[in-house]
C-alpha cells in the first residue's frame, strides 16, 4: 500500500527535474520530486570544489524556455562558476515556485514496475512508499561519483575529498600537503586554485589532456544588455546546429584546405577567443581527418608549450596519447602556469605510478609522497551509472542492470524496452551532454510533456519502446560515429573508465538538431517505435 500516489514522480531537482516540474505540472499532472541533496541544483549543489564552473558560455548556458526569465537575470562572466550556477538554479525555483513540489533529503533506493496496477511503486530513503503512473528520471548523466580502487586506502591517515562531494563549507587547505588524484575536466578546474592555497601541491596525472583557454572574462552592462536583446537571434541559433550554442561556425572551412598562412591566421584568432567551438569547431574536417586533427591538436599542443617554464614538465603535461576532441576538449583557466609554481610537483604515470595509498600518503614510482589532504578529482560513472545506482525493475521483474549488462540501450534515449512509463532524460543513445546539455535538457523534458498530453488526449497511459526499434536506434548511433574521431579512444564517453562496465559510445553524435527532427518525427507519426496502449 502506497503513502501516496502521484501522476508523475521526478527523479532529481538539477536543471533537468526543475524543469520537468514546469513542465508536467503545466498539463494538469500531480507532480513529485526526491531529491538527495538539501537544496537545487543537481551537480550544480554537489560539486563545489575550488575552480568548479562549467565550460559553456553563461548565455547558452541558461534556459530558453522562457524570455523573461533570460531578461531578469544578470551573468556576471562568460563562463559561470559552481556558485553563481547554483543561484541561477535557486532563482528559477523561486520564480516559478518550484520548491514546494520536491522533497528534499530523500533519495529514491527502489522502483519496481506493477504490471497490474500499470503503476512504478517506489521506495525511498526516508521509508517512503510512493505510486506513480509516470516516473521520470533527471538524475543527470553525471551525477554518480567513480573513485578507483587502491590499495591501502582505508589506512590513510588524513583527510580524503572526492570533488563531486565537496563540503558545503569547503576545505582550509593552508599549510596542507594536497595530492590531487586525477587530470580530467574537474582536476584541470581544481588544480590551480587549491595550489592558490595548499603549502605544497602534488598532481598525480594518468593521462595528459588536450587544453584549450577559456580566455574567460567580465561581462559588463553593455555586453549584457546586447545579450538580453538578442535573445530570439541566439535562441534560433542554438536550435539550429549540432551542438546547441550560439555563436556556432556555420560553414567553417576543411583546414587541409587552406594554405600555411591561412591557416595559422585562423587557429590564432580562434585561439583568442577560446573554448571548445571557438577552436574544436573552427574547422570541419578536425573531427573526421586524423591529419587535420593532428595539425590541430600540434597547434594546441605549441601553444600551452609557452605556458610552461620546465621542458622535462611541459613534455609530460603535453604527451597526449589521442586525438583532440576524441575526449572531452577541457577548457582551463591557467592550467598550465600552475605547473611554474614552486609549490606545485607534478607525478606522470608513465614514471610514477600511483603503487598504494600509505597511512602517510601516497606510494608512487617507487617513492612515498607525506600527505595530509587526498583530492579525488576521477570523474564519474556517466550516463547509465545514476540510474543503475537505484534498484530499478521493470516487466517481469527484469533489473535495469541486467536488461544493460552488455550495454545500455534506449529508444532514442527516451525509454527503454521493458521500463514502460520510464521516461530518461538525456538517456543512452541521446545526445545528452555531448551538446549543450540545458538544450538538450529542454527538447527531451518537452518531448516527454507532448508525449503525455497525447496520450491522455487518446486515452491511453501505457509506453514502452519497441525493442527492434530500440535495436535499430542504437546501430543507427554507432554508425553515425563510425567515421567520427569522438569516441575513439577509451574514456567515460565510452564507458571505459569504469572497470567492467561494458563499452560502448553513449551518446548520439548526429547533431542535436537532428536529433530533434528525429524525435519530432516520430512523435508526428503516432510516436512510431513506441508501443503505446491503455491498461
Amino acid at each position: 500500500m502506497a503513502d501516496e500516489e502521484f501522476d508523475a514522480v521526478v527523479i532529481g531537482a538539477g536543471i533537468a527535474g526543475l524543469y520537468s516540474i514546469y513542465r508536467l505540472r503545466e498539463i494538469g499532472l500531480s507532480v513529485k520530486a526526491y531529491e538527495k541533496g538539501d537544496g537545487v541544483g543537481g551537480t550544480w549543489y554537489w560539486n563545489r570544489y575550488p575552480g568548479a564552473r562549467c565550460d559553456v558560455q553563461s548565455w547558452d548556458y541558461s534556459y530558453t524556455f522562457s524570455e523573461e526569465l533570460d531578461q531578469e537575470w544578470d551573468w556576471t562572466e562568460r563562463y559561470p562558476t559552481q556558485p553563481e550556477i547554483e543561484r541561477y538554479l535557486n532563482f528559477v525555483a523561486d520564480r516559478f515556485d518550484l520548491r514546494w513540489y520536491i522533497e528534499f533529503g530523500t533519495r529514491v533506493d527502489r522502483a519496481r514496475f506493477d504490471e497490474e496496477q500499470n503503476k512504478w511503486l517506489l521506495r525511498t530513503s526516508t521509508g517512503g512508499k510512493i505510486a506513480t503512473r509516470y516516473l521520470v528520471s533527471a538524475v543527470g548523466a553525471l551525477s554518480e561519483s567513480f573513485t578507483p580502487k587502491i590499495s591501502g586506502v582505508g589506512t590513510f591517515a588524513g583527510e580524503q575529498y572526492h570533488t563531486n562531494a565537496w563540503p558545503a563549507e569547503g576545505i582550509d587547505l593552508a599549510n596542507k600537503r594536497v595530492g590531487v588524484i586525477g587530470t580530467g575536466s574537474t582536476g584541470i578546474q581544481a588544480i590551480p586554485q587549491i595550489a592558490k592555497q595548499a603549502e605544497h601541491l602534488y598532481v598525480f596525472q594518468r593521462t595528459s589532456q588536450h587544453v584549450i583557454p577559456a580566455q574567460n572574462h567580465l561581462l559588463d552592462d553593455a555586453q549584457r544588455d546586447e545579450l538580453r536583446a538578442a535573445f530570439r537571434q541566439r535562441l534560433d541559433e542554438k536550435l539550429s546546429n549540432a551542438v546547441g550554442m550560439s555563436g556556432f561556425p556555420i560553414d567553417p572551412p576543411a583546414l587541409l584546405g587552406l594554405d600555411a598562412e591561412t591557416s595559422r591566421e585562423l587557429l590564432e584568432d580562434a585561439w583568442r577567443i577560446g573554448g571548445p567551438v571557438a577552436l574544436n569547431r573552427a574547422f570541419s574536417d578536425t573531427g573526421t581527418n586524423l591529419e587535420a586533427n593532428k595539425m590541430l591538436a600540434d597547434f594546441v599542443a605549441e601553444k600551452n608549450r609557452e605556458a610552461i617554464n620546465d621542458p622535462e614538465v611541459a613534455e609530460k603535461l603535453l604527451a597526449v596519447d589521442h586525438p583532440i576532441g576524441s575526449r572531452r576538449v577541457i577548457v582551463g583557466i591557467d592550467y598550465f602556469e600552475t605547473y611554474n609554481r614552486d609549490n606545485v610537483t607534478l607525478l606522470d604515470a608513465a614514471t610514477s605510478p600511483i603503487e598504494e595509498i600509505t597511512p602517510a600518503g601516497i606510494r608512487a614510482g617507487g617513492n612515498e609522497i607525506d600527505l595530509d589532504v587526498i583530492v579525488y578529482a576521477t570523474g564519474f560513472d556517466g550516463v547509465s551509472g545514476p540510474l543503475l545506482a537505484m534498484e530499478i525493475q521493470g516487466i517481469a521483474g527484469l533489473s535495469l542492470r541486467d536488461k544493460w549488462a552488455a550495454r545500455p540501450t534506449a529508444f532514442l534515449g527516451l525509454v527503454a524496452s521493458g521500463f514502460p512509463n520510464l521516461f530518461m532524460i538525456t538517456g543512452p543513445g541521446s545526445p545528452s551532454v555531448f551538446s549543450n546539455v540545458i538544450i538538450a535538457i529542454e527538447q527531451h523534458v518537452d518531448w516527454i510533456k507532448d508525449c503525455v498530453a497525447y496520450m491522455a488526449e487518446h486515452g491511453l497511459n501505457h509506453i514502452d519502446s519497441d525493442l527492434d526499434a530500440e535495436n535499430d536506434w542504437t546501430q543507427h548511433v554507432d554508425q553515425v560515429a563510425k567515421n567520427l574521431i569522438v569516441g575513439s579512444t577509451k574514456s567515460w564517453w565510452t564507458g571505459q573508465n569504469i572497470p567492467g562496465k561494458p563499452a560502448g559510445l553513449a551518446f548520439y553524435l548526429g547533431g542535436l538538431q537532428n536529433y530533434r527532427a528525429k524525435c519530432d518525427e516520430v512523435a508526428k507519426g503516432g510516436y512510431k517505435g513506441f508501443v503505446l496502449r491503455s491498461c
